[in-house]
């Protein structure tokens, strides 16, 4: 089983067909950066006529057991999340409607500060809001996965603390591995995973040691390191991958609406565009070469099964429900 617990690509007919080839049995796809609700049902809508246009190849995923469904069939399916909190709006009574219409992951905030709590690019992190502890709640009753892939150290800590199902950091990587801003400190992996979490590795080349040159040896063995701290069980990937995206929609990311002038964040001073791939993952059909690299570190076969996907299958199994 292989899940891939981000990805934000330029969807198409060839990366259809490329997960398929890939084995890709679940993909959770972003599906709002800075949307309002109506924008973000606009965004649904498009999903929708892809799953109609494609059906031999993908199906709307809602629960875990869609993965089995997708397994038999031969096709991928597909998980909707956000980045932002931005489609509920300032409405707690949007938590159930998005869920509803398929949403299972959503950022507390990405990179600023929200309404609910502090983006890692802030100066300074309050931690979670007023605002954010009600959704927090409402997003524990309805199924709605808490993920801090993008908020500050503070927020994402009291996240893991103030909730009472366990969240997710769906693509990130080790501070101490490569000390990108977005990347995590040992502290907040640990407030995350001891309490049931999950920390999906990203492949983006900003999150990496040596950026695109990062070498698979040194990915998996991050991995593994990782993996003996906090268990393999509580791992797996989110690959952050934006395949056949126009620079423009980097901006898109970081800028949005609320500024502007061009954020150049994690990338270069000069250019906010997307840098290239390690040449051992370029698109989807490339995860059968992480598995021969964890298998290579000293990872049991269970183990790797657990990270390429089987640790995923368990959290959504376990999450994506309301408890009434």
């Amino acid at each position: 089983m292989r899940i891939d617990n981000l990805q934000y690509a330029n969807w198409s007919e060839k990366i259809f067909r490329q997960m398929r080839l890939g084995g890709v049995d679940a993909v959770h796809v972003t599906i709002a950066y800075h949307e309002n609700f109506r924008e973000t049902v606009l965004n649904i809508e498009r999903w929708n006529r892809w799953f109609e246009q494609y059906p031999d190849l993908i199906m709307h995923g809602r629960w875990a057991e869609d993965i089995d469904r997708a397994r038999e069939t031969g096709r991928t399916a597909v998980f909707f999340g956000f980045q932002n909190p931005s489609p509920i709006e300032d409405d707690i009574g949007l938590v159930e409607i998005v869920h509803t219409l398929g949403a299972r992951f959503m950022q507390l905030t990405y990179n600023n500060q929200s309404l609910l709590a502090t983006g890692c690019y802030e100066a300074e992190d309050t931690g979670i809001t007023r605002m954010g502890r009600q959704v927090i709640a409402e997003m524990n009753r309805v199924g709605l996965v808490i993920d801090m892939s993008h908020s500050a150290d503070r927020s994402t800590i009291e996240a893991a603390e103030i909730s009472e199902r366990p969240i997710a950091i769906t693509h990130a990587n080790p501070h101490a591995w490569a000390p990108a801003l977005r990347n995590k400190r040992d502290e907040v992996i640990r407030a995350v995973t001891s309490r049931g979490g999950m920390l999906g590795f990203s492949l983006y080349p900003h999150h990496l040691k040596g950026k695109s040159d990062c070498t698979l040896e040194s990915f998996c063995r991050m991995i593994s390191d990782t993996a003996d701290r906090v268990g393999a069980e509580h791992l797996g990937m989110g690959s952050d991958l934006c395949q056949d995206q126009p620079d423009s929609v980097v901006e898109w990311m970081r800028t949005g609406r609320w500024s502007k002038d061009i954020d150049y964040g994690e990338g270069s001073a000069t250019t906010p565009g997307f840098p290239a791939m390690p040449d051992w993952f370029q698109d989807n059909r490339d995860f059968g070469n992480i598995e021969k690299g964890l298998e290579a570190v000293g990872f049991e076969p269970a183990e790797v099964a657990g990270i390429m996907g089987g640790n995923w299958y368990r959290f959504y199994a376990e999450n994506f429900r309301s408890r009434g």
